[in-house]
């Protein structure tokens, strides 16, 4: 999954045959970031990605994400669900013999826990926000076994949480896959998602450039993770995290409710490791909603271009879902902050596309009213050049303490995590190299897995 070159050219070339979102275990290969941004048949090639110029975002950064649409699913979420039933299936801990995967989340994860488990044999439970758009239900509807609606839309979590209890006390045997505590979702950021934007900056920067950072929402706390790694490799970069203004946990302590699908919040996740983040930025849900609907309709796209935007650049935009347009201006106001130049260079991920959201789009029309050119130009000048870099705050020493001080509520009081660990979080040096290094240990499991069921050799 970090380098798929090593991935058999046997199985590239039957590769050719399977579409991105087939049910073919072969797809199992294309848990990566470098796969072909073909619909079918793709082999593998340079890490996907967007880059957004400045009379977009209205800075001189150079703002890059990278782009999830070419997972299986269309969402990179698909390979940080594997990241977690991998190790479990391997050693063990979990039997789909008699167990089912239950998959609580706010959209991607789950599509891509119940996707996963159909590639390897595992019946499947899925679990999000009834107020979730109408694509991710119509999809899970034809891959996981059932799919469980909970109250509310994204700021519903614990709701989430509470159905997994319930769940628990039925006397079903089930294994929960919780992506904001499964560690295997930190791990496969880490080792995979970070060495891929290491991969891309080695390509895409010059001499004179320089990374100052990877700012992302917080959602389950494994894409942040790759921050992590980065910091490993270019030392004096910073890691932003992310969310809607409209719910400011990090930030404020706040609540609230928002409409960014796919981020979460209303807690601070048990895998962020909010030591090793030095800012948190809250994006205006508006801003995000608005720009998509610029992004994605005829009007919006022809005042982009009258504006200057290129036209492949244009053509690129529907790479972005709702989460990926939050990311952009999270990206956007880092660099406001900072006053970063043409040298500096900002990275962030769009996680899905368009792909999930076109009912949203037909429901803004029918209650704004179709995009007018007069309301892409306040769009364009309000939430793209406008973005400013207010609701930003750096982390002291304190400030980081305070916001990791917030899991206790959720996962001491709620979930039955110990203080001791919450407290080896912040006080014990090792523990998250020490989590990290973990994949020196799972890689060969699975290898052993894979020796001993026979099926890698068939293929």
């Amino acid at each position: 999954m970090r380098d798929p070159g090593h991935v058999p050219f046997s199985l590239v070339r039957k590769l050719a045959k399977v579409g991105l979102w087939d049910l073919d275990p072969l797809n199992l290969f294309r848990l990566n970031w470098h796969n072909e941004p073909r619909a079918q048949g793709g082999g593998f090639g340079a890490v996907n990605y967007l880059e957004l110029p400045s009379s977009l975002t209205g800075v001189k950064a150079r703002i890059i994400g990278l782009v999830g649409k070419w997972f299986p699913t269309g969402a990179h979420k698909v390979g940080a669900a594997f990241g977690c039933l991998a190790p479990r299936l391997v050693t063990g801990q979990f039997d789909p013999t008699r167990q089912k995967a239950v998959w609580p989340s706010t959209g991607n994860y789950c599509r891509g826990g119940a996707y996963d488990s159909a590639l390897l044999g595992c019946e499947s439970i899925a679990i999000l926000p009834e107020g979730m758009s109408r694509e991710r239900f119509e999809w899970l509807e034809k891959i996981a076994g059932e799919v469980i609606k909970t109250p509310g839309s994204e700021s519903n979590v614990k709701e989430i949480f509470d159905k997994c209890w319930e769940l628990r006390k039925s006397g079903q045997d089930l294994m929960i896959f919780n992506q904001f505590e499964e560690f295997g979702n930190y791990l496969w950021h880490y080792h995979v998602t970070g060495p891929s934007m290491a991969e891309l900056l080695d390509d895409l920067m010059g001499p004179q450039d320089e990374f100052r950072g990877l700012v992302c929402s917080t959602g389950s706390g494994g894409t942040i993770a790759a921050g992590d790694y980065l910091k490993d490799v270019y030392p004096n970069s910073k890691i932003g995290a992310s969310e809607a203004l409209q719910c400011p946990t990090l930030i404020y302590n706040g609540f609230g409710e928002h409409r960014l699908e796919g981020i979460g919040d209303k807690h601070v996740p048990w895998i962020h490791n909010v030591k090793n983040t030095d800012l948190v930025i809250a994006v205006d849900d508006e801003g995000p909603v608005s720009a998509m609907r610029l992004f994605n309709c005829q009007v919006g796209q022809e005042y982009l271009a009258k504006q200057g935007v290129p036209a492949e650049v244009i053509a690129r935009l529907d790479l972005m879902g709702m989460s990926g347009i939050g990311n952009l201006m999270t990206a956007m106001k880092f660099a406001k902050y900072y006053d970063l130049d043409e040298n500096d260079v900002v990275l962030t991920v769009f996680t899905d596309s368009m792909e999930m959201y076109g009912s949203r789009l037909q429901e803004y029309d029918q209650t704004r009213q179709p995009l007018t050119e007069l309301e892409a130009a306040g769009i364009y000048h309000r939430w793209l050049l406008g973005q400013c870099s207010d609701h930003v705050q750096e982390l002291t020493y304190p400030q980081r303490k305070r916001v990791h001080n917030l899991k206790y509520y959720t996962w001491i009081e709620q979930q039955g995590k110990s203080h001791e660990e919450l407290q080896a979080q912040w006080f014990q040096k090792d523990y998250w190299t020490s989590i990290r290094q973990l994949v020196d240990q799972i890689d060969p499991l699975i290898n052993e897995f894979n020796q001993r069921t026979g099926l890698a050799d068939e293929l």
